[in-house]
């Protein structure tokens, strides 16, 4: 499995940007895909997932309401787009995978279960 992100760079607060991960290699029907990021000297977090069957999505509540993930099958490629971006949000960002859907919830995402694929990270940097 290869993940790919990009689409990190520098914006002001309040700006937007949206992260791409183009996947290859998931060979199952059933997974979940998403984002962690990591902000320096502090620990990675789970910022968003969704199923690849029923399209369930988990958002963390620090990024809920301003970030939306999505996903273009025949692209074989998911999207955060990041909205009303905040300094607090300046991090590197990872795509990831697990090959058990559920643990794309607020329980298992959090604590990485399952992850058995990570994508090299891009940087997001929020500065005026």
């Amino acid at each position: 499995v290869q993940l790919q992100a990009s689409g990190g760079g520098l914006v002001p607060p309040g700006g937007s940007l949206r992260l791409s991960c183009a996947h290859s290699g998931l060979v199952l029907d059933s997974y979940a895909i998403g984002w962690f990021r990591q902000a320096p000297g502090k620990e990675r977090e789970g910022v968003s997932c969704m199923t690849s069957v029923g399209s369930h999505t988990y958002y963390a509540d620090s990024v809920k309401g301003r970030f939306t993930i999505s996903r273009d099958n025949a692209k074989n490629t998911i999207y955060l787009q990041m909205d009303n971006l905040e300094p607090e949000d300046t991090a590197v960002y990872y795509c990831a995978t697990t090959y058990v859907a559920q643990h794309c919830s607020a329980f298992g995402w959090v604590r990485e279960y399952g992850i058995n694929h990570w994508g090299k990270g891009t940087q997001v940097t929020v500065s005026s």
